[in-house]
């Protein structure tokens, strides 16, 4: 796979990511800054690490389910591993600037 295929689908996963949602919070999960890393590998695998607000977070099952079935209706993408991790901890400096103004943030 080129840097320029990785690269492309790194852009639709974006995308992809910016339609899952907490059912609790109205602003998408890649504004909310939970997704940490997105990494395409040359065998068309993605590695993603995320995190959640709080580690007790109640739709935390659906939200990981969702983003690895999303993510893998993307040509290109053969499988998709969803890492939950909590370094670093989340806090509100890591969102988008959209999200601070739909939460009323900033």
């Amino acid at each position: 796979m080129t840097q320029e295929e990785k690269t492309r689908i790194e852009e639709r996963i974006v995308d992809v990511l910016k339609t899952v949602f907490d059912p609790e919070i109205p602003v998408n999960i890649y504004d909310l800054g939970l997704i940490y890393k997105v990494d395409v590998k040359d065998d068309g695998s993605v590695d993603i690490d995320m995190t959640f607000t709080a580690p007790s977070c109640p739709a935390a099952d659906f939200i990981l389910e969702d983003v690895r079935q999303k993510v893998e209706t993307i040509e290109g993408v053969k499988e998709t591993n969803v890492n939950l991790v909590f370094e670093p901890v989340w806090d509100k400096s890591m969102m988008s600037e959209e999200a601070l103004v739909e939460l009323g943030l900033d």
